[in-house]
């Protein structure tokens, strides 16, 4: 079975080297970048490591056998657009390895164009948007109907960033979590979504009858889960009997995936549970959105 990570950050090598010229008019992009923690990688670097054995130097992504790429959610729509036509021209260039998402600012009046544009050039879904950085309340459906009537409409998925609202913070952390994810959910029964960071906690009300209806459209990624659950998480998911929504997300190039892998090893779940994580969850998924016609 193969091994897909489906949050994966790529950027334009001339953005990473010039990226405080891009971080003087997008706050959010320059919070994150001026983060220590912080690393870009071109799609180029994602292949290199994909293909790496590990001999010549630390491989973080070895053993991911296709990855879905996106670019960052710049509140400008032009940086978009710059970003999604990398993304575009790489996912037809390495058409066996990456999976293109793209990013629009959610509230543009221009969003609906430019997911169709995106669509039509192969990419399969819209994300990782961030509600703070890109200025929209997802719970406000007065906010949300455009981005959601166009995702539905072309078959797509929508990823959000989502964070708990406990714990510790971090840079970019935020605080849409749970009520906020579900609140999207409900206004939008009908488009498929994925919650980043494990939906900050959102699947815990997957075993209320009615969060289950509402969030059946809804799916998790598990990006970032070392910094912020220990392994065990994994077999309390596998027992709550949401396993089989949840897809394997490294964040990277912040995290790679030696260090999912140990997770998956230590928490105890059954191989079958690793394997729907590892890949076969994300293989369905994708079946389920529409390619362009």
């Amino acid at each position: 079975m193969a091994v897909i990570d489906f949050h994966v950050h790529i950027t334009p090598p001339d953005i990473s080297a010039n990226w405080q010229k891009y971080a003087e008019k997008e706050p959010y992009f320059s919070l994150l970048s001026e983060n220590p923690r912080n690393r870009f990688a071109s799609a180029e670097d994602v292949i290199a490591e994909m293909e790496s054995t590990g001999q010549e130097k630390q491989a973080d992504f070895r053993g991911v056998d296709r990855a879905v790429v996106f670019g960052f959610g710049f509140r400008d729509m032009g940086l978009c657009r710059y970003v999604n036509d990398y993304v575009i021209e790489k996912t037809k260039q390495y058409l066996e390895k990456l999976i293109g998402f793209m990013v629009v600012p959610p509230c543009s009046t221009e969003a609906e164009r430019e997911i169709e544009r995106c669509h039509s050039a192969g990419l399969r879904g819209i994300g990782e948007l961030f509600p703070e950085g890109q200025g929209i309340d997802i719970s406000d459906i007065s906010q949300t109907w455009r981005l959601a009537g166009a995702a539905h409409e072309a078959g797509l998925c929508v990823l959000w960033h989502t964070a708990e609202p406990v714990g510790h913070e971090y840079v970019g952390k935020g605080s849409v979590g749970p009520k906020e994810a579900a609140a999207f959910c409900a206004n939008h029964p009908e488009v498929r979504v994925i919650f980043a960071h494990l939906g900050g906690g959102l699947w815990l009300y997957e075993r209320m009858p009615e969060m289950k209806l509402i969030l059946s459209n809804a799916m998790y990624d598990l990006a970032a889960l070392p910094w912020l659950y220990d392994a065990h998480i994994l077999k309390v998911i596998e027992a709550a009997g949401v396993a089989d929504k949840f897809l394997m997300g490294t964040d990277y190039p912040l995290l790679g995936s030696a260090r999912y892998e140990k997770a998956l090893s230590d928490s105890g779940v059954e191989s079958k549970t690793a394997e729907r994580i590892r890949g076969k969850n994300a293989l369905d998924f994708l079946e389920k959105l529409k390619r362009p016609e």
